[in-house]
C-alpha cells in the first residue's frame, strides 16, 4: 500500500476539499483550509487546532507556547500535520461542538456511509493533580462503512528538529527528539512511513470505534482502554458543561455568549491562572503583508479584559487564579526605576519575558505570507494604557468578587506611584506600532483610568494611598485629553495629541466613565469614526495609510473594535443600530462561533485564533445591549 503523503504535494491540487457549509468544492487556496475552517480542542495546558477536513495542523506540546509539533498551518510541507481522510468517493463534512462543551465533532458524509471523528483532550475535574495532557480522537461509523487513512506526521520545534520514529508493537509508536517524545497508540495497526511517520488505514462499521492517543507520557494498557471508552468523552463534556452552567447570562444570545466564555477558558492556563491571547503565532492580518505576530503570551491588558468579561458572567475563580499569577509578578520584583515601568506589557506563561522575536524563515508562512515570526519584539515597549486596564478589572474584582488583599492593594500603590511621575511619556499604546513612541490619546484615558479606579477603592475600603497626589495627576491628564487631544477641526478625539488622525480605541470612553455617551464631543467622535474608520458595521483600528505604524501594508477590520462599536452604539441609545450590527458581527464567526482577530472586507477571517479580545468584547457587547433592550 502506498503512503499517504503527510501534505499535499507541490503542484498537486485536485484534491476535493470539504467545506463547513457542506459543499465539496476545490480548495481556492491551494493546501491552506480558510482560518475559519477550524475549531480548537484544549485542556488549559495547550490546544490543537482542527481544521474542517480532519486535519490537526497546528499543535504545540507540553503548553500553549512550545515549539509547535504540528505546524501544516504555517508550513503545509514542512509543518507536520495529523490527518483523518475517508479513502473513497466524495465526501461532505460538518463540525460542531458537543452542546456547551470544548469536544470536537467532525462528520463525514458520503453515499458509503456517514463517520465521526470526536476529537477533545480530556479533563477529569478542575486542578487534577494526575492530569495527563494528551490528544484522542476517536473515529466512528454511524451508517454504512467509511474507509479512513489516518497520518501522523509530526515535525518537532517548528519543523527545525529531527526525530526517531521508534516502533514498540503493531499499534504503539514513539516519535523521539532530544527534548520531547510523543507516544501514539491506536486500538489498530499502526504502519511507518519513511522511518519518521505512523500510518494506519482500517474501515469502520455501524457502531464500531477506533482511538487514535497522542500524548507525552506512556500510555499503558488501562489508560488506552479507558480513553477508548465514551466515558472519557462524557466526563470532559461534563467537566465544561458544569463550568459554562454557572454562568449568570440569560440573555437574548447565549449561545454565542457561552461559546466565547468557553472560548476563554480554553485560553486560560490552569496550573498558572495566566490567560493567552490565542493558541496560534504568525497567522497573517493580510495575505502577503508583514503583520503576523505570535499571540501565545500573556498580555497584560489582554488578561485583564478577559478578568472582567468572566466577571461579569459570574466567574470569579478565574479572576481569582489570575490575581495570584498577577501578585507573582510584583513578588519577581517590580522595577519602578526601568524605562518599562514596574510591569512588562506582556509575560510568558511562567512570567518570563517572551522570546526574542525570531523569524522561521525556513517555513513559508500561511498561504504563502511570511514572514513567520515566533516570540513579539513589542515586549519591550512602553505602553501605559495597560495600567488602566488591570487597575480597572481589579477594580470589578474587587467589587463583584472576594476582594483584593492588603498585598495585592500595596503592590497597586507602588503602580500608582509610578503612574502619577509617568503618565506623561511618549509610547506605544494598545495597538503596538512598530513606529517611534507618540503621545497616544488612548494611553492617557486608561491612565486617567487606573488612578480614578485606585481613588475609588481606597475610598470604598478605606485603604491607605496618596489620594490627593492620585487626583492631581488625574485631574492634569483629564485636562491634556480636553486641550489636546480633541481636535476642533477634526470635530473628535485624536489618535496622538494635536493630530488630526482617529483612532477606534477612543470607543471607549463613556465605557469607562471618561464622559458621558451623551457629551457632545463623544458623539461627535463617533460620527466620525463611523465616517472614516466603519465599513457595513464593521471598524478598522485607525486608517494604516502611509505606514506611519512602522509597518507596511494593510490589514482588515479590527472584531475588538466592531464589538466596541456596538457597545458606543448602545451607551449612546442607538440601539437599533446597536443590534443590528451585533446581529452583524456575529455572521462573521466561523461555523463553531469562533473569532480570529479580524475579519477582511469579503467577510474573511484574519490573524490568529481564536482570539481572546475578540470573544470577551462580544460578551461585554451582548450584556450591555442586552440590559439596555430589557425583557
Amino acid at each position: 500500500m502506498a503512503a499517504m503523503s503527510t501534505a499535499t504535494e507541490s503542484g498537486e491540487d485536485a484534491t476535493p476539499t470539504s467545506r463547513c457549509d457542506g459543499a465539496t468544492t476545490a480548495d481556492s487556496t491551494g493546501d491552506y483550509l480558510p482560518i475559519a475552517d477550524h475549531g480548537v480542542i484544549g485542556d488549559l495546558r495547550t490546544a490543537a487546532v482542527v481544521g474542517v477536513d480532519g486535519r490537526i495542523d497546528w499543535f504545540c506540546c507540553p503548553r500553549f507556547d512550545s515549539p509547535s509539533v504540528f505546524g501544516s498551518l504555517l508550513d503545509a510541507h514542512r509543518g507536520g500535520a495529523w490527518t483523518v481522510e475517508p479513502v473513497d468517493g466524495d465526501v461532505t463534512t460538518r463540525q460542531f461542538y458537543l452542546p456547551d462543551s470544548n469536544v470536537l465533532v467532525t462528520r463525514f458524509l458520503s453515499e458509503d456511509g456517514v463517520a465521526e471523528v470526536q476529537d477533545l483532550m480530556p479533563i477529569a475535574r478542575p486542578h487534577d493533580p494526575d492530569h495527563r495532557t494528551r490528544i484522542i480522537r476517536r473515529i466512528s461509523c454511524v451508517r454504512g462503512s467509511v474507509r479512513f487513512r489516518v497520518t501522523v506526521a509530526p515535525r518537532f520545534d517548528y519543523g527545525r528538529a529531527e526525530h526517531t520514529l521508534v516502533v514498540e508493537d503493531e499499534s504503539r509508536v514513539r516519535f523521539e527528539t532530544d527534548d520531547l517524545v510523543l507516544h501514539l497508540v491506536s486500538t489498530v495497526r499502526v504502519d511507518t512511513v519513511d522511518d519518521r511517520d505512523a500510518l494506519a488505514d482500517f474501515t469502520v462499521e455501524t457502531g464500531e470505534c477506533v482511538t487514535f492517543v497522542l500524548a507525552p507520557d506512556p500510555i499503558g494498557t488501562e489508560l488506552l482502554d479507558h480513553d477508548s471508552s465514551p466515558a472519557v468523552v462524557a466526563a470532559t463534556v461534563a467537566f465544561w458543561q458544569d463550568w459554562v452552567s454557572r454562568s449568570s447570562y440569560t440573555g437574548r444570545w447565549r449561545e454565542m455568549v457561552h461559546r466565547s466564555a468557553l472560548t476563554l477558558k480554553l485560553l486560560t492556563h490552569e496550573p498558572s491562572g495566566a490567560v493567552v491571547s490565542a493558541v496560534t503565532a504568525a497567522l497573517p492580518e493580510e495575505i502577503g503583508g508583514e503583520r503576523n505576530w505570535d499571540y501565545r503570551y500573556v498580555w497584560i491588558r489582554d488578561a485583564a479584559f478577559t478578568l472582567y468579561a468572566l466577571l461579569r458572567l459570574g466567574f470569579t475563580d478565574e479572576a481569582s487564579a489570575f490575581m495570584d499569577w498577577l501578585t507573582c509578578r510584583f513578588d519577581d520584583g517590580a522595577d519602578v526605576s526601568g524605562d518599562l515601568g514596574p510591569l512588562r506589557l506582556m509575560y510568558t506563561l511562567d512570567g518570563d519575558p517572551p522570546p526574542a522575536e525570531t523569524e522561521l524563515d525556513h517555513w513559508e508562512g500561511y498561504r504563502q505570507t511570511s514572514p513567520v515570526l515566533i516570540g513579539n519584539a513589542a515586549a519591550d515597549q512602553l505602553q501605559l494604557d495597560i495600567y488602566g486596564e488591570l487597575i480597572d478589572s481589579v477594580y470589578l474584582y474587587n467589587k463583584y468578587g472576594p476582594g483584593i488583599s492588603y498585598g495585592s492593594w500595596t503592590h497597586l500603590c507602588t503602580v500608582a506611584g509610578w503612574l502619577v511621575d509617568n503618565w506623561d511619556r511618549p509610547d506605544q499604546s494598545i495597538w503596538e506600532v512598530r513606529s517611534k513612541p507618540q503621545d497616544y490619546v488612548y494611553s492617557r484615558v486608561m491612565s486617567w483610568v487606573a488612578l480614578e479606579r485606585m481613588i475609588r477603592m481606597s475610598r470604598q475600603r478605606g485603604l491607605p494611598g496618596d489620594v490627593a497626589g492620585w487626583m492631581k495627576a488625574r485631574d492634569d491628564i483629564f485636562v491634556q485629553i480636553m486641550e489636546r487631544g480633541w481636535n476642533d477641526e477634526v470635530g473628535a478625539f485624536v489618535q496622538t495629541l494635536d493630530s488630526d488622525r482617529l483612532d477606534a480605541a477612543l470607543l471607549l470612553i463613556p465605557a469607562v466613565k471618561l464622559l458621558s455617551p451623551t457629551d457632545d464631543r463623544f458623539v461627535r467622535t463617533l460620527q466620525r469614526i463611523e465616517e472614516e474608520l466603519v465599513s457595513d458595521s464593521l471598524v478598522f483600528r485607525y486608517d494604516t495609510d502611509g505606514g506611519h505604524d512602522g509597518i507596511d501594508g494593510a490589514e482588515g477590520t479590527f472584531s475588538l473594535c466592531s464589538f466596541w462599536y456596538v457597545e458606543a452604539l448602545t451607551r449612546t441609545g442607538r440601539l437599533g443600530d446597536a443590534r443590528l450590527a451585533l446581529e452583524k458581527m456575529f455572521t462573521h464567526a466561523n461555523h463553531l462561533g469562533l473569532y480570529a482577530e479580524q475579519v477582511g472586507l469579503t467577510g474573511e477571517q484574519l490573524g490568529n485564533m481564536p482570539q481572546a479580545f475578540t470573544h470577551l468584547a462580544l460578551i461585554s457587547a451582548a450584556i450591555n445591549l442586552d440590559r439596555q433592550l430589557g425583557d
